[in-house]
């Protein structure tokens, strides 16, 4: 990256923030509640979100249809899978989010220094309460509601809402996430450099030929980068 930076754009859910309570436990916990065993993993619920996201208008509704689908494709009465998707929603909370190690920290430097996009997959709803419990919202200049206010990540779009918000062209703006899939291929197709946050165990850097331009495991490794002013 040769321009100077002038927007940081950020994904949410596993970059700035995550649930205090793990989405695998309280899909247990559901499935327990009405008297059945764990009939799919989180990680199903999660490979088809997008999917349900662009015919849904809610996190309840579009849950509550997943997690029917997921089961009559098993064999299983659909209705299960929305009594399953009413008792996790009863049991989630999309405000107790905690941040990121040294997150807020990176925010409210950057906020201080940079214009701050958020750029997130997912309900309306559900992350903007999200963005509200834990500071966030009053930290970024935009905020785009990718799958509803533009096509999901992957595509370009969310990040050009982003950048036409702001005002800042493509070669001067960062997008800092930690998903190969969406966040580094969106970014690389809208023309940014694409950073990816590295957590968790999680050591896929690359996939279907989509690789970020800079890797790092923590975000305050952001303001090591060599293209990025000091703050």
């Amino acid at each position: 990256m040769s321009d100077p930076v002038s927007a940081v754009l950020f994904d949410l859910d596993g970059t700035l923030v995550r649930y205090c309570r793990p989405p695998d436990v309280l899909l247990q916990e559901a499935f327990e509640s009405v008297g059945t065993g764990q009939l799919f993993p989180i990680e199903t619920y999660y490979d088809r979100f997008d999917e349900f996201a662009e015919c849904t208008d809610s996190m309840a509704e579009l849950r509550r249809e997943c997690f029917a689908a997921l089961c009559s494709e098993r064999g299983h009465d659909p209705g299960l899978g929305r009594r399953v998707a009413d008792a996790y929603a009863a049991a989630r909370d999309h405000r107790n989010v905690e941040y990121l190690a040294g997150a807020r920290r990176v925010l409210d430097q950057f906020s201080e220094q940079y214009s701050i996009g958020i750029v997130t997959n997912g309900s309306r709803d559900a992350q903007r309460q999200k963005l509200e419990s834990a500071g966030v919202a009053t930290r970024a200049d935009t905020v785009v509601f990718a799958g509803h206010d533009t096509p999901a990540k992957p595509a370009p779009e969310p990040f050009s809402r982003a950048l036409d918000d702001l005002g800042v062209s493509p070669e001067e703006t960062i997008h800092v996430g930690d998903s190969v899939a969406s966040d580094v291929a969106g970014a690389n197709a809208a023309g940014l450099t694409s950073v990816l946050l590295v957590s968790d165990g999680n050591e896929t850097v690359a996939t279907d030929g989509e690789t970020a331009d800079h890797v790092i495991h923590s975000l305050p490794e952001l303001r090591a980068l060599p293209w990025m002013e000091r703050v």
